[in-house]
């Protein structure tokens, strides 16, 4: 991965960690990495634990930012969720969800999509 795609990827990031949290959501954990992969964001949303899936796109050549997220991703995501659950016992009452937050980035234009409930585990 080249140096100015991780520099995406984590601008992304950190625009959609401060798109949530404008919106109330508090964020517990960014970049939780597991055997399995990584989730990039995990925050609550009033009662509900929320596993959010960011992708930046810089241009359509691979297509949008919210078509990316392919059913592969979206079972490693529910597969890292897993293991992040293990591992904090005291999160199991809550709903979870799975979000995508894709970020479509076009000249001086930036377009933020939330997709609440994107996919299911």
């Amino acid at each position: 991965m080249t140096r100015d795609r991780q520099r995406c990827g984590r601008d992304g990031e950190e625009r959609a960690a401060t798109y949530l949290a404008a919106r109330g959501f508090a964020i517990l954990a960014r970049n939780v990495r597991a055997a399995a992969g990584e989730i990039d964001l995990v925050a609550l949303d009033d009662d509900t634990l929320v596993f959010c899936e960011v992708r930046t796109r810089r241009s359509r050549g691979q297509g949008g930012a919210l078509e990316s997220v392919t059913p592969a991703k979206q079972r490693q995501v529910v597969r890292v969720a897993e293991w992040f659950l293990a591992g904090h016992p005291h999160l199991h009452a809550r709903p979870i969800r799975f979000d995508v937050v894709a970020i479509d980035v076009r000249d001086d234009a930036i377009e933020v999509v939330h997709v609440r409930d994107a996919f299911s585990a």
